[in-house]
Parts: structure tokens; sequence; C-alpha cells
């Protein structure tokens, strides 16, 4: 057996491209940092060659030569639905349709359509399991891919690091058309926009203000956790070690290819229910981003008899485009993961993180006094839209805990019930400025009013990104502003809305 440090030095090492030249990558998948070369090893070193890439000319053609190459390409191979035919899929009720990028620079993105009037039951198509990549498949062996992803590397990770070593055969991958497919669609969604861990400083300012944006920095920084552990997969998966023994993955793939195509994959994977652990994730290639995704909707795709089908919830006319259900995803998770905003997502919700003082010479007590009551010293209330009115009154007995002084109050305050203190009107004058004061302070962290956002949306030309943060932070804004109207309405309610707030030394943190 070969241990880390023999293979180590059996690699044949070779310099790579600066980071620099990575980031003008024209797919997430490319094989190539650089589109225009190809490296190969020949004793331990690297020659640059013009062999053939999955990328279709340079930048210096114009558009019409694009596009006339890229007609060849698909002419000679067929476009993904023709391969799956070719492959197995039985005939199904769906096509393939074409959108204009919003980024002249970029092709257009293709979508699934009906290719005939459907009725809600209709089973729109079934992918049998041979066209369908799941870490079963990758891994070759159900106990190490549940090893793998219940310690440090998630089901995100795997399917990447594999799908970016089909993409080094090329043309020989079986995967290669649904691979050029994914290269085409460069991780948008069905708005044709990326997902925020792509977009440069500039364009992740346009979420100031936003918890999204912390969001973003986090999983980008989670992201890089993964990268920095890809070779335990590689060592562990006798699938990849075999086929390629000499391409360590961090040495292979550069940490910016890696991330394009992690987000690529997150943008398209599935999650299946009713499956093997080593199956729950799966890339289906008549699957998201080329199936919209709705909040709204019922249909989902689900694994059957040896394949993975669509029934539709809704009748559709034949070119119309099919969608299916998100899950209960919040505008936030859906614009990191797919790069949309839902309008009427009836799941979107916000976070408000409470803490109990720990400087609070009682605050053993009240810690106590807490997780007898169901609740944690720092305890996070989800806002969901529709509801701030609820979710303050849900806050409120938690946070007049942190004000009492005298221990026999604290079970009390608790555990009441009501939009009003037991204790005294001061104190709950005290909680309800202070919750005021937070909902204010979130409103006035972004750099734009809820007017002004209106405005930027209702011009047809705004960049699609800004667009999709606009309507993100505007609907933030608009649950801000419901919790403080709520709130300040509770303060009307008080016996005498004049009364003084009591003073609170060890007053709960808010964030």
């Amino acid at each position: 057996m070969i241990n880390g440090m023999e293979l180590s030095s059996l690699h044949l090492k070779c310099t790579l491209p600066s980071v620099r030249s990575l980031r003008r990558l024209a797919s997430p998948f490319s094989k190539n940092p650089n589109p225009r070369l190809c490296w190969k090893r020949r004793s331990g070193f690297c020659f640059a060659s013009s062999s053939d890439t999955l990328l279709a000319g340079s930048r210096k053609e114009d558009g019409k030569q694009r596009s006339e190459v890229v007609s060849k390409k698909e002419d000679e191979f067929g476009d993904l639905k023709s391969w799956m035919h070719k492959k197995g899929l039985p005939p199904c009720k769906v096509v393939l349709q074409e959108r204009p990028s919003h980024d002249e620079r970029h092709r257009s993105i293709h979508y699934i359509a009906a290719s005939e009037d459907l009725e809600a039951g209709d089973v729109a198509f079934s992918v049998p399991n041979s066209l369908i990549v799941t870490l079963e498949r990758v891994l070759g062996n159900e106990t190490v891919a549940e090893l793998l992803t219940t310690n440090k590397l998630s089901e995100l990770a795997c399917l990447t690091l594999y799908l970016m070593y089909e993409k080094k055969q090329g043309k020989k991958s079986f995967w290669y058309p649904y691979i050029k497919e994914l290269d085409r669609q460069r991780g948008r969604g069905h708005l044709a926009v990326e997902s925020p861990l792509l977009w440069s400083k500039a364009e992740l300012a346009y979420l100031t203000g936003s918890p999204t944006k912390d969001e973003v920095l986090e999983r980008a920084k989670g992201i890089k956790r993964e990268y920095d552990e890809l070779d335990t997969v590689w060592f562990m998966a006798g699938s990849l070690f075999q086929q390629y023994p000499y391409d360590i993955p961090t040495e292979a793939f550069p940490f910016e290819i890696f991330k394009q195509a992690f987000v690529a994959v997150q943008s398209c994977v599935v999650h299946l229910q009713k499956v093997s652990l080593a199956r729950r994730f799966a890339l289906v290639p008549l699957g998201p981003p080329l199936l919209a995704y709705s909040s709204n909707c019922k249909a989902m795709l689900s694994a059957v008899d040896g394949a993975v089908e669509l029934v539709v919830d809704r009748p559709y006319k034949a070119g119309e485009s099919i969608v299916v259900w998100c899950g209960p995803q919040p505008n936030s998770k859906l614009l990191i993961n797919y790069g949309f905003v839902d309008e009427d997502n009836s799941y979107d919700r916000m976070v408000v993180q409470a803490a109990l003082n720990t400087e609070d010479p009682q605050y053993q007590d009240k810690r106590l006094v807490a997780q007898r009551n169901g609740r944690l010293s720092v305890q996070v209330f989800h806002v969901c839209v529709g509801k701030e009115k609820e979710a303050v009154l849900d806050m409120l007995p938690y946070l007049r805990l942190g004000y009492v002084t005298d221990p026999s109050d604290m079970q009390s305050v608790l555990s009441s019930q009501g939009p009003v203190c037991p204790v005294s009107p001061c104190m709950e004058r005290a909680v309800l400025d202070q919750l005021a004061h937070y909902f204010r302070g979130r409103l006035t962290g972004y750099p734009t009013t809820l007017d002004e956002d209106e405005s930027l949306l209702s011009d047809p030309n705004l960049n699609p990104k800004r667009r999709v943060a606009t309507q993100i932070v505007r609907l933030e804004k608009k649950m801000l502003h419901a919790c403080l109207e709520a709130t300040v309405h509770l303060i009307y309610q008080l016996p005498d809305d004049a009364v003084a707030p009591c003073p609170a030394p060890y007053a709960p943190i808010l964030k």
C-alpha cells in the first residue's frame, strides 16, 4: 500500500498559473486555468499546447463568431436532452428552451419547458438512476460516503470534486454533455444571476446592512475549509484514488476553480427523500437550474423505482417553463444557493439573537430559569414574514428576564403570557424601548430607504445582481418595519405610555 508521504513524492509537480489568471476563467468546471492553454505533464514539467478545451472561442471573438463556434459544437455533440435519450432516458413531456443572459459576455441559459399541454398529476419526465450522480456512484461505497459526510466534508464538496475530475477527461468522460451544460449555466439560476458567493466586493456592497452579506462571507469561509480537506476524500475514495493516483486534489485544482465549481453544483443539487444517505443528494441532469424553483409550488423531484421523476402540480401550456418546490427556505438561502429572491415566499424569515448579560450577578440563576422554560442563555428568535407581531410577543418574556432583579420574579416573567409585564410598567417600558431601539438600529444600517429601493426596482435597466440584492433588503426592511410597528403599538398599550423606563444596568444583548 502506498502511504500519503510516498504518494506525494511520486506526484509530478507543476507550476500553476496565478490566482489573477484563474479569475478570468470562462466556466466553473474548467480543466484549464487559461482558456487558451492546456497543461500536460512531461518529464516532471508543464508544457502549453493548443489541444482541445471545453471552451468556445476567445474573448477577442465577436458575438457572431462565438455563436458560430458554439453552434458547431452543439451540432457535433447534441444537446443535453438528446444525449440523455441516447443513454436511456425514456420519452418525456419536456423540451430545452433558451433565454438570453443579462451579460453579453455569457451565453444564453437553458430552461425546461413543457413540450405539450400538461395537466396536474402528469409525469413530466423520469430520469433513470444511470443518468444521476450521487455519492453512492462517486465513492463506490456507501459506508465511505456516510463516513466522509458525517465528519469534515459535505456532500456538495464530494460531488464537486468528482465532477472536476470528470472534467479533466474532457470528451472521454461519460458525463461530458452534462458538464458542458453546467459550464453553460455557470451556476446561474432561472433569473440568470450567479450566487453572491461569486460576486465581487463592489457587488457584495449591494447587501450592506443585510445579515445575508454576513451569511455569504461565512459560507465562503466554509467552502475554503472544505477545500482544505479535499485530499481526505481522494485518499479514502478508492474509485478516485485509482483513476487519478497522481492528481492530489489541492494541487490539481486551485481554490478559485473549486469555489466556482462548488457554487455551480450547489445550484443544481436535489435533496431526495426516502433514500439512503449516500443517495440523498443527487445531480439530476433535467433538474435545477434548468427547472425553475418556486416557494409556492408543490411539485418535487422524487425517487421512484430505479429513477427520479417529476410529477407536475399544475397545468402547463406547451412552451411554459416548469417549476418545482425549493423547500421551506428563506430568501437569504435562495439567493446564496440559487441566485434569486422570491417576492411571494411565505417561508421568508429573519433572525433576532438575544443573550442574557454575563456580567449580571444573577446570570447563573437566570440561565437556569431560562433552561427550565426551554430557552438558552443565547436564544435565537425567528421573525417570519406576516407574523412579526407574534415574533415580538415571543421575545418579550425572555427580555423581561434580563431586567428583573428579584429572584421571585424570574419564573413569573418568563412564563407569563400576554403583552404586558406582570412586574411593573416601568420595566415593561424599558424592555419595549430596547426592542424598538434595536429595530431602528437595524433599519439605519441599510444605506437606502424603502422608498429608494422601490425607485431602484422600477428601473427596467437595473443590473440584475443589484436587482436581486435590492429585492432581498427591501423584504428584510418590511419585516423590520412591521416588528417596529408592533413594538410601538405595545408601548401605546401601557397604562401610561409616558412612564420613564426602569434603569437596566444588565439589559439583555440583542444582535
